[in-house]
């Protein structure tokens, strides 16, 4: 995977260098019609690191009420090989039927 021009910026006072534009991966699993397949996930992935894309927003509430990770390991796995080159952002605590947790 090759990454182009996109713009970087660095969050905050944390030197963390990312893309000017995240990739919201909730679509790929959850809100907006049927989940892909996790091989068409991932190629979707695949290509916004190929567009420049180094910021991911995943969370544990972007499956289904059978499998609300579903969206963390299709991230996870896809993105297991640049690991080091990539800022994952999550959240946590939401479960399905509106119970919160900590």
């Amino acid at each position: 995977m090759s990454m182009n021009n996109m713009h970087m910026r660095t969050l905050g006072d944390s030197g963390i260098r990312v893309s000017e534009i995240g990739y919201g991966c909730m679509g790929l699993t959850h809100a907006y019609g049927e989940p892909l397949a996790e091989d068409r996930a991932i190629a979707v992935i695949h290509s916004a690191l190929d567009d420049g894309y180094t910021l991911f927003d995943t969370a544990e509430i972007y499956g289904t009420p059978e499998d609300p990770f579903a969206n963390e390991r299709v991230v996870g796995q896809a993105l297991a090989g640049v690991r080091d080159d990539v800022v994952i952002a999550t959240k946590f605590g939401i479960r399905y039927g509106g119970v919160w947790s900590a």
